[in-house]
């Protein structure tokens, strides 16, 4: 069993530069057994980086309508059953159970604020100002202001598949993004800037490996990266292969469709 303490001196081995802010995503059943769960990892976590934030996702708000605009990741019209089962987003609505317990200890630990983005919210302490950049039409503007910040990403027990700033590389790049509505007190809201699927994300591995620091907590690996090299050789990539960091799952949706524009738009050339 691994605790406080233990967590702790793992985190200041990345050597992280102080007060630099920290992007954390995180899965607490990698680190095996810890003692005080989520909570333990949460406090850890601000003991040695006292600016943090995490994505705090509210899938169930999401509601798909009859008609929209084409080309966009989605069958109009067959999500009735799923429209039902949809919850109108409040500010403290828990966070998405995919994203898993330790955003959900954040989002409930004293003092942190949350961004209020329908789907795609942010949860942070001592970090009103990058919250506070997010909008309906940017849901990734945070990661601009960090980007000026020098912060740092942390992947906790998870890879790349999990690192929200690769989508914000591929926004950058003018990689296709999508839209998606949100159940909302106001009713339905479009939301534009929908990133696309994170599947084949961890190509980007190797690419990395120069500014990659890693360490063990327990079973779960600790993966720390300056996010202007992660994101600066992501979008790089993406300009030179638009179809990088695609996946190839046939059932795909958003994929194929980012596939599709690039093949119209290589035509018209």
């Amino acid at each position: 069993m691994i605790g406080f303490p233990e967590l702790v001196s793992a985190f200041r081995r990345l050597n992280i530069p102080p007060f630099a802010p920290v992007v954390a995503h995180a899965s607490l059943s990698a680190f095996g057994q810890v003692a005080g769960g989520a909570q333990t990892v949460v406090e850890a976590l601000l003991e040695v980086y006292p600016v943090l934030i995490m994505p705090g996702f509210t899938y169930k708000t999401m509601v798909v309508p009859d008609v929209g605009p084409p080309d966009n990741a989605l069958v109009y019209g067959a999500y009735t059953d799923a429209n039902r089962q949809a919850e109108f987003f409040r500010p403290n609505m828990p966070v998405d159970r995919l994203m898993g317990a330790i955003p959900e200890t954040l989002r409930l630990y004293t003092g942190a604020q949350r961004s209020l983005h329908p789907i795609l919210s942010f949860i942070g302490v001592h970090a009103d100002r990058f919250l506070g950049s997010q909008s309906l039409v940017e849901p990734l503007a945070p990661f601009r202001l960090l980007i000026d910040a020098k912060a740092w990403v942390l992947l906790l027990g998870v890879d790349h598949t999990a690192n929200t700033a690769v989508h914000f590389a591929e926004r950058l790049a003018g990689r296709k993004q999508f839209v998606r509505w949100a159940l909302t007190p106001r009713g339905v809201v479009e939301c534009p800037g929908f990133p696309g699927c994170s599947d084949g994300f961890n190509a980007i591995a190797p690419r990395l490996a120069y500014a990659n620091r890693q360490e063990w907590a327990g079973q779960a690996q600790l993966q720390a990266t300056p996010i202007i090299d992660l994101v600066g050789v992501a979008r790089d990539w993406l300009e030179v292969d638009p179809l990088a960091l695609l996946c190839n799952h046939s059932y795909c949706e958003r994929c194929r469709a980012t596939r599709t524009e690039f093949a119209r738009f290589t035509q018209k050339r």
